[in-house]
């Protein structure tokens, strides 16, 4: 099974450690493909840059193991990221829920149907995030 998830990983936390273990739980002698977000994409989406660089995020994610991270992916159009794995099953966390995850990633329903790709929330952390983080520091 070829599993595919992506995103910033701004701000590294147990969330996001949480978040792999969960996966790798799952589905344990599957490797997890990342597509990390470039600071560019970041800066452009968000309205300014993440805190940690694409290259401090990469190496953080790569510290992880069982992850193989796709270099230079991240942009409006998730598509080719996507379809460079060829994925199974894409992963997100239960936060997307609340979002339309296949509409910020450029996609329908029916696109993941017509590609074969089933879509999978794991549940999210509570009470941490990169914005919680920042906010902590901000109130000292």
């Amino acid at each position: 099974m070829r599993i595919y998830t992506g995103g910033t990983f701004d701000v590294p936390h147990l969330g996001h450690l949480n978040f792999f273990n969960k996966i790798k739980e799952m589905f344990p002698m599957n490797p997890i493909h990342v597509a990390l977000n470039t600071d560019e994409f970041v800066k452009e989406f968000k309205g300014k840059a993440p805190l940690f660089t694409y290259a401090e995020r990469y190496k953080f994610l790569d510290m992880i193991g069982g992850l193989l991270l796709s270099k230079n992916f991240g942009g409006a159009d998730s598509k080719p990221a996507i379809l460079s794995v060829n994925p199974d099953i894409i992963i997100v966390g239960s936060d997307w829920l609340k979002k339309d995850y296949c509409k910020q990633m450029g996609f329908t329903p029916e696109w993941l149907e017509d590609h074969n790709i089933a879509l999978m929330y794991i549940p999210y952390t509570q009470n941490i995030s990169t914005t919680i983080i920042k906010e902590r520091l901000n109130a000292r």
